[in-house]
Formats: C-alpha cells, sequence, structure tokens
C-alpha cells in the first residue's frame, strides 16, 4: 500500500515575518553588544582611571595625611584613613607608601610595611600617571601620584579599581541590552501572533502562496468570462472591470476609480448602478445592445459596495422578435386558412345548388382581392424582407379589425439596400412601430395604419401613421425610453418596442421623431443614411 506523500504546508506570511525579525533582533544585538563590550570596556578603563587619580590626588592634598607622615609610626593614622576614602570612593585599594615604595596602609594588613608592586618612577619624578598593573589584588587599574611637602617628595599615593570590576559593569550593560532584545522580541512574537490572527481572519485562513494563486486564478476567469463584470466600491467608483464589461457598457481605457456618473451610460442604467437596493433580470438598453442586468449589494456591517453582472442579450433579443413575427404570420395564415375553408364551403355550397357560375363568380372576386393586395405591396416594395413583413403585418391588422395600407409615395426596389443594412434590423425598425401603430390605431373610428418606404436622395425613409389617440407632446421626447407606455403593461411588460427602434436608428447613425399625423394620431419617421452605410468598410454598394 503506497501512503500519500504530504507535500509541507508553506510557512505562513506571519512565520516569516517571525523569523525575519528574529534573525534581524539577533544579528542587532550581536553586533551591538560586541560594539558596546569594546567601547564600554575602554571608556570603563578610562572612567576608572580618572576616578583612580582623584582619588589619589585627594589623599596626596590632605594635610592630615602629610601631618601623619611625619609622626613616629604613620600607619597608625594613615591605614583607618584609607579605608575610610575606599568605602566612600568606591576604589579597590588605597596605598599610601613612602619614596621607597613600602607600604604603609594596604586593604590587606599583612602587605603593610611591603614592597609596592608597580612603577613609581614617573611619580618620584613630581608625575601623576595611570596604568593597568597585575598586583597582589590582581589586574587593576591604578593611578599613582606624589605627596609633596613643598618641594621635598615625602611619600607616593595609588588608588585604583579592579579590572574584575570594570568588567562587571561591562557585562552588567551587555546582559541589559539582552534583556531588553529578548523584551522586543517577545513583544515582537506576540505583535505578529496577533496580526497573524487578524491576517488569517481577513484572508480566510490563506497564506501568502495561496493568496497569490488565488489572484492568479482570479484574474484569469476575470478575463475569461464573456458576460461583464463590474464591482463598484462604498462611493459608487469602479474598482474593479471585465474586458467583457468594458466591451458592453462600451466605456474606453481604465475606469477603475471613477464614478458610475461619470462613464456617461445612458440615464436609466447609470440610475440602476446607483441604486441601493438590489436589480434581478433588469434589461436596459445601450447604443451598442441590450443589457441584462443584476446588481448585489457587498456588505459586512456596512455598504462595502456593489457586485454588477451584464449579459448581452442583443441577438436574443433580435430572435425573440423575429419568433413574435413568426408567430403573428402563423396566427393570421390559421385565420387565413379559416376564412379560405368558409369560403370553400361557400363555393362548393353554391355548386351544388347547381348554381355554378355564381360559385365561379365568388371565387374569382375572392382570388382577385388577395392577388390585389399582394400586387399592391409588393409593387410598392418589392424589397423581398420588407414585403413579407408588410404582407404579414396586413392579416394581422386586418384580424384586430384596423386596415394597413402602403402609401402610394412608397418605392423600395429590391437590391437598393445595402449589406451593412442587414434586413434583420430594418424589420425590427419597421416590425416595432407598425405593432405600436396597430395598438394605438384599434379601437379607433375607421381604424388606419399607413406605412410609407422610399428612398429620398442618400437617405432611406421609414414612415408609420395611424389614427389613434396621439402623442402627447409633452411625452415626445420620453417616448422611446425602455419603459414608457400609455397603455396596461402586459405579460411581457411594456415600452421595450419604440427603446429598441430607437437603439437600431442610433446604430445605423439616423434620425427618428414623432410629429402629430394629418388625420389625427401620431406618425413616425425614420431617416437611415444610405451613403454612409455603404461606406462601411466591408460593404458593397
Amino acid at each position: 500500500m503506497h501512503l500519500p506523500v504530504r507535500v509541507p504546508r508553506p510557512r505562513s506570511l506571519a512565520g516569516q515575518l517571525f523569523a525575519m525579525q528574529a534573525v534581524l533582533i539577533a544579528v542587532l544585538v550581536a553586533g551591538y553588544a560586541l560594539f558596546t563590550y569594546v567601547s564600554d570596556r575602554t571608556q570603563a578603563e578610562e572612567a576608572a582611571g580618572r576616578q583612580a587619580t582623584a582619588v589619589a590626588r585627594s589623599v596626596a592634598d590632605s594635610p592630615s595625611v602629610r601631618t601623619a607622615i611625619g609622626t613616629a609610626h604613620p600607619t597608625a593614622e594613615l591605614q583607618p584613613y584609607a579605608m575610610r576614602v575606599m568605602k566612600h570612593t568606591e576604589v579597590d585599594f588605597v596605598t599610601i607608601m613612602n619614596p621607597e615604595g613600602i607600604r604603609w596602609t594596604h586593604p590587606e594588613v599583612k602587605e603593610i610595611g611591603q614592597h609596592f608592586r608597580g612603577n613609581t618612577a614617573k611619580a618620584l619624578a613630581g608625575d601623576t600617571f595611570t596604568e593597568t598593573y597585575t598586583g597582589t589584588l590582581g589586574a587593576s587599574v591604578r593611578a599613582v601620584t606624589p605627596i609633596e611637602d613643598g618641594d621635598r617628595i615625602i611619600g607616593l599615593v595609588s588608588a585604583g579599581i579592579k579590572v574584575e570590576a570594570i568588567s562587571k559593569r561591562v557585562q552588567d550593560q551587555v546582559t541589559a541590552l539582552f534583556s531588553a532584545a529578548a523584551g522586543a522580541l517577545l513583544l515582537g512574537a506576540v505583535g505578529t501572533y496577533v496580526i497573524n490572527a487578524s491576517l488569517r481572519r481577513h484572508t480566510h485562513g490563506m497564506n501568502a502562496g495561496e493568496l497569490s494563486r488565488m489572484h492568479d486564478y482570479h484574474q484569469a476567469a476575470l478575463h475569461a468570462v464573456r458576460e461583464g463584470l463590474l464591482m463598484l466600491d462604498g462611493q459608487y467608483r469602479v474598482a474593479l472591470i471585465n474586458d467583457g464589461g468594458r466591451e458592453l457598457l462600451g466605456v474606453p481605457g481604465d475606469v477603475v476609480g471613477r464614478s458610475v456618473a461619470d462613464l456617461g451610460l445612458p440615464a436609466p442604467l447609470t440610475g440602476a448602478l446607483l441604486a441601493s437596493e438590489p436589480r434581478v433580470d433588469e434589461v436596459h438598453l445601450t447604443t451598442a445592445g441590450v443589457l441584462v442586468l443584476n446588481t448585489s449589494p457587498v456588505s459586512g456591517g456596512e455598504r462595502r459596495g456593489t457586485v454588477v453582472t451584464l449579459r448581452d442579450v442583443t441577438e436574443l433579443q433580435s430572435l425573440m422578435g423575429e419568433l413574435d413575427s413568426e408567430r403573428g404570420f402563423t396566427q393570421a395564415l390559421r385565420s387565413q386558412a379559416h376564412e379560405a375553408a368558409n369560403r370553400l364551403h361557400t363555393v362548393v355550397s353554391l355548386i351544388e345548388l347547381g348554381r355554378a357560375d355564381e360559385a365561379v363568380e365568388f371565387a374569382t372576386a375572392e382570388l382577385e382581392l388577395a392577388q390585389a393586395l399582394t400586387d399592391q405591396v409588393v409593387a410598392a416594395v418589392s424589397e423581398p424582407v420588407l414585403a413579407a413583413l408588410l404582407l404579414g403585418k396586413t392579416a394581422q391588422a386586418n384580424e384586430r379589425g384596423v386596415e394597413l395600407v402602403v402609401s402610394q409615395d412608397s418605392g423600395l426596389d429590391d437590391g437598393l439596400l445595402p449589406p451593412s443594412l442587414p434586413a434583420r434590423d430594418l424589420v425590427t425598425i419597421l416590425g416595432n412601430l407598425i405593432d405600436n401603430a396597430v395598438d394605438a390605431a384599434q379601437g379607433s373610428v375607421r381604424a388606419r395604419v399607413t406605412v410609407t418606404a422610399c428612398t429620398r436622395g442618400d437617405e432611406l425613409l421609414l414612415g408609420v401613421a395611424d389614427t389613434g389617440a396621439g402623442v402627447d407632446p409633452a411625452h415626445a421626447s420620453l417616448v422611446f425610453e425602455r419603459g414608457f407606455s400609455t397603455k396596461p403593461s402586459g405579460p411581457g411588460g411594456r415600452g421595450l418596442g419604440l427603446a429598441l427602434v430607437r437603439q437600431a436608428v442610433h446604430r445605423h447613425e439616423g434620425t427618428l421623431s414623432v410629429t402629430e399625423a394629418d388625420g389625427g394620431g401620431a406618425a413616425f419617421m425614420v431617416r437611415l443614411p444610405l451613403r454612409r452605410a455603404t461606406a462601411v468598410p466591408g460593404g458593397k454598394g
């Protein structure tokens, strides 16, 4: 059986920081300790020399010392005096001796009367000097100075501090330094632990390597998805946007850090992005297409921002429009089939009754009526897609009691439209205008919808007029906004048709207007440039 190989988990960021702190503090402390030991020892020896010199000069200048030297037994008075000086000045020895170096005083009584161990030549010459010398008490820093009585040297004084004591002072300082370093390291460990705990809470327990991989996955996923992703901070500024979001919103360059209100988006879309409540599958129109928007606030005790997803449903919306048209055609054909069956029963019944001439006359009249309608539409608009659209819409309008006619000004030959002006967009424009006009005209007196399709100069003109109630001038600028409608909302919602018309017109750099029709009602006019359309690279025409 093969046991799984366990890959060691990388050291956490806090552990790495603590290790770095420990190494850094150790190096600093070791270097500073070495520097302190060398420099402080030198300074301590110099300070000890100055202290010993001061004590020796004070003893040599004391009148009581000169007086005691003149007595028969100098040690009797000088030994207690030297011991008091040692106690009060914190030196290790004070030795008073005669010019020949025989001690009168010493911390150890047995050394009194013995010869002084050290150099005295400079002192006998009248100078005070310091030296490091190993005597009866061990190595010491000592000062030697003469005791003068006028021009005559009557004795010498040596005061000293043991090197051992000096080393202890330096060691105490180094120990204090190491204690401070240990305290700093302990404090750093506690601080690192606290920061590590806080960091792990914010990073959900991931270490630096895992965060790096997560960032790489995040960037790859961000740019791989086709849907638009937009993240806003608490002040509605762009915190993140992927390639799909830039393309769908049509925003150029780097917009991170800019406010949503400064991106130049359509007002309804901007309002949805600035809304505090979430939006679900909300449809919005831009100059480039139809978007479905979803927003979700990011909260953690307070509002931190908004996550926005965008989906392009322009193609889907167009296919739905074509499906609606096909459904309308199907309903119209079903109605016509029903009417044709009624007419056929009438013809059969007339034949059975022996009235063949009347049956032929009735069938011929019906055939001529249908052919006349087809001939009228095709003669005015021979472009096949638009002709089929008009024939289907005519049947639909008749089913709803509305007469749809093609104006005498219409004239659109087959092959006139360039490839850069696709038939799908023309179906979107003209089909929605006709549907809107039929809705408005239905129920009115002599309900009629008049369609005009022709060219004038370098423009394609598409006009649709109805006999409905018309458009309030106050609503003329709002009628093309998504969601605007003067009719009750249906199951699929209202107010999208004219907005799609405006979008398609603007996409081809055309114009769209609404005025009052001659016989009342509303007249919509679309102007699409033909010359500019044929100049598009790759176009033919």
